[in-house]
């Protein structure tokens, strides 16, 4: 348990959270079998504020887990396909969440394998909702606690990136969303071997 995350990290500000997730080990039990993977790219949603973000509408069912407690799983439905992982942040009532968006692959490979059937194992988890079908995770896991001993999805130290090779920039896919929210850097990302390199 020690190299867990605990509900403090994600109890801080979504951007600090979000750029601090790079190089961490996200981790998915199955049984005794862990597979995992190291966090190389992520995106910060906050506030109501915040016109990208699911909470703009204010709080309804879907959003209610974003107000509470912080290291919760927040997970979606896109495209009516795909289940995305989000990380709940912030205090209680400050809604924020960071999205995970790549890992690359450590344990667990040959699940893996098999779940992306014959795509090549670069394109294994280089997304959101591919890291989803990869780990196996979906609208089960919402609101699950990710800090607490039992946890099936939790986050662990992994690498220390090199913070010059860490890359921000906008979040993807907001064509749709007004100034300065489409453009704003919530998005972090770093190359594998950087990561490496920088550990």
């Amino acid at each position: 348990m020690s190299d867990r995350l605990t509900e403090s990290f994600f109890t801080r500000d979504t951007i600090q959270v979000a750029r601090d997730l790079i190089g961490k080990r996200l981790v998915r039990l199955e049984g005794n079998q862990r597979i995992s993977g190291i966090i190389l790219e992520t995106e910060a949603y906050r506030g109501e504020e915040d016109l990208a973000c699911h909470c703009r509408v204010g709080r309804t069912s879907r959003t209610e887990i974003m107000y509470g407690p912080a290291g919760r799983a927040y997970i979606y439905l896109i495209y009516g396909m795909y289940w995305l992982l989000n990380f709940v942040t912030e205090s209680e009532e400050s809604p924020g969440a960071v999205l995970i968006r790549a890992i690359a692959p450590e344990e667990g490979k040959e699940k893996i394998a098999q779940r992306r059937g014959n795509q090549p194992e670069k394109h294994w988890t280089d997304g959101p909702g591919k890291i989803c079908i990869a780990l196996g995770i979906n609208a089960d896991f919402n609101g699950l606690n990710t800090c607490v001993p039992q946890a099936k999805i939790f986050v662990e130290n992994g690498y220390y990136p090199d913070p010059e090779q860490v890359i921000k920039g906008p979040r993807v896919g907001l064509e749709s969303v007004p100034e300065p929210w489409r453009s704003i850097p919530w998005r972090f990302v770093v190359n594998y071997q950087h990561l490496l390199n920088g550990s």
